[in-house]
């Protein structure tokens, strides 16, 4: 089931002089336990496109549905719905101190299965669980989430996230600003999440070398257009195109293209380092 956008628009500031187009006529599904990338330089939807999976915003034309079910056409069970959907499609932005706002770090962590009106064992069970889940020690949950570190930030905003269970988790750049031990850290984090609950993942990244890596599919948007949707690499096959509007290959990808541009008898078809120093030994070897 998962998440289905069908020929979805979306217009801001629809009828005022400042009329700008965000999507156009944008179709696509992200299926139950999908690792997604979503890539697109600055201003090609990718936001607006977030916004619309847990029904931030409502599109100007088209449908976007969760697990078949029509987000924005509910009637008066619309408010309650949408309740709900967005306990089960969890969204961490970029910037995670900018959710974060309680006096403490398990009082920040609390407040979203509180909302969901659990009894108060089930959100301590469900929030020390959360904070377990990603890594916050047990002397930083009395602490002031804004004293933290910005990679403990993001692990605080993500187990906010997660305390509500969420089938669908969708993260805005979330290595933006950490160091490499940080980002393992976080996909190693994905990962977990993938293989104990079963977590639908969405990926915001303008790191090539990342959704080559993790993801299953990934997304492609360019002027608020859905420009290519395949496999890591289906899509890196595209590089030249891919240059064009401001993306770019993996690097392991471009040295393979450059080696094999310069002459080299080897096997370009290659999207990590791994693969990469796979190709370049068999090449060596002959």
């Amino acid at each position: 089931m998962g998440i289905r956008f069908e020929n979805v628009n979306f217009i801001y500031g629809m009828g005022s002089g400042y009329e700008k187009q965000a999507l156009k006529n944008v179709s696509f599904s992200v299926e139950e336990g999908e690792f997604v990338g979503l890539v697109g330089h600055t201003g090609s939807g990718k936001s607006t496109l977030i916004h619309l999976m847990n029904g931030l915003e409502k599109p100007t034309s088209g449908t976007v549905y969760y697990n078949g079910k029509d987000i924005h056409g509910q009637g008066k069970n619309q408010g309650a719905f949408l309740k709900e959907l967005r306990s089960k499609v969890g969204v961490v932005f970029q910037y995670p101190e900018n959710q974060l706002f309680e006096v403490s770090v398990i009082e920040d962590v609390k407040f979203g299965p509180k909302n969901l009106g659990l009894s108060n064992l089930e959100v301590e069970k469900r929030s020390f669980d959360a904070l377990k889940l990603v890594g916050i020690e047990d002397d930083l949950l009395d602490v002031s989430p804004h004293t933290l570190s910005g990679g403990q930030k993001r692990r605080v905003a993500i187990a906010g996230v997660l305390a509500m269970e969420p089938e669908v988790l969708i993260l805005d750049e979330p290595t933006a600003g950490l160091d490499p031990a940080g980002r393992d850290e976080m996909f190693a984090l994905l990962k977990k999440l993938r293989q104990e609950r079963e977590t639908t993942i969405v990926l915001v990244s303008h790191s090539m070398d990342d959704v080559a890596k993790y993801a299953d599919r990934i997304l492609v948007m360019n002027q608020g257009k859905l420009v290519l949707d395949g496999t890591p690499r289906q899509v890196f096959a595209y590089e030249e195109e891919l240059c064009r509007i401001g993306l770019g290959v993996p690097e392991a990808t471009r040295v393979l293209h450059l080696l094999k541009a310069a002459g080299a008898d080897l096997d370009e078809n290659g999207i990590t380092p791994e693969e990469a120093a796979e190709r370049i030994a068999c090449w060596i070897k002959k």
